[in-house]
């Protein structure tokens, strides 16, 4: 999973998975849930993100973390 936020366009998008979206639903004014081909949600971006999330904390519980290794 990553988090990516744009501060130019104010909008944050979490990546969920590596699979491509096919299809994308707006749920709620400014939140849009992408979706792969098995109608899986693979992303969730976020319009105004400053206004709409704590953007300053980011709270990791009971998550499996595994430390990207960087190779050269």
């Amino acid at each position: 999973m990553k988090l990516k936020y744009y501060p130019e366009t104010d909008s944050l998008y979490i990546d969920l998975s590596h699979r491509t979206s096919v299809e994308s639903r707006e749920i709620s004014e400014g939140i849009v849930l992408d979706y792969d081909d098995a109608g899986r949600v693979v992303g969730i971006d976020i319009d105004n993100a400053s206004l709409k999330v704590e953007l300053h904390e980011l709270l990791v519980s009971k998550m499996p973390l595994m430390t990207p290794s960087i190779t050269g």
